[in-house]
């Protein structure tokens, strides 16, 4: 059984809408950040970097979003959330992952947190910077997704499921996701699985989820 190390609407609840589409049994610590439960010695202790999510796989300690996703896929292959290795999506799967965990991922933080890279007067810079980014990042997502439903092949992957949670965390942004026609398509049918609903209800958020 897996332990997962969460809070609500934060990358913890990507891992946690992934287990629940996985139907796998798992344990849920869900942290409260305003107590700095993810900044105690036993949690940095298992998560140095004293974020979200922590998943327990096998009694160890494992981290970061897309790469969480990517292992629970490949440990689960009869869900098929992930083409297999050596098929030819497979490298398109690899590409948008990492495009969307090391390209777009990290704007998010700088607009959520802009006095971590820059302080003072540079804040607003920081970001308006962060939020072209961002908006950048949609416009290109819109436009792969005019002409498919999915990101990459002709099934939901762990891709549109990191996709759907960074597009969820535009929803209070100046120009969200569901701005662009093609990503709004999309999003709606996503907010239809019955996992996604399932862990909006199980974290209380009522935001978004409905449109």
């Amino acid at each position: 059984m897996y332990t997962l190390y969460g809070s609500p609407s934060t990358a913890g609840t990507a891992i946690h809408w992934m287990l629940l589409e996985l139907g796998v049994p798992f344990a849920l610590q869900m942290l409260d950040f305003d107590k700095g439960e993810h900044k105690t010695p036993e949690y940095l202790a298992l998560n140095p970097d004293g974020v979200v999510p922590t998943l327990i796989v096998d009694g160890l300690p494992v981290t970061q979003m897309a790469a969480l996703l990517t292992l629970l896929a490949e440990r689960h292959p009869e869900a098929n959330f992930a083409p297999p290795v050596g098929s030819p999506e497979r490298a398109a799967y690899l590409s948008w992952s990492f495009w969307l965990a090391n390209s777009f991922q990290p704007h998010f933080r700088a607009w959520f947190y802009p006095h971590e890279p820059a302080g003072g007067e540079a804040l607003v810079a920081v970001q308006a910077a962060a939020r072209a980014k961002i908006e950048e990042g949609l416009a290109r997502l819109d436009a792969h997704l005019a002409d498919r439903d999915v990101i990459v092949g002709d099934g939901f992957t762990t891709v549109d499921l990191l996709t759907t949670i960074l597009c969820r965390w535009t929803r209070n942004m100046p120009k969200p996701a569901t701005t662009w026609p093609n990503l709004k398509r999309y999003l709606d049918r996503v907010r239809q699985r019955p996992a996604l609903i399932e862990v909006h209800a199980r974290e209380g958020l009522t935001d978004w989820i409905r449109g």
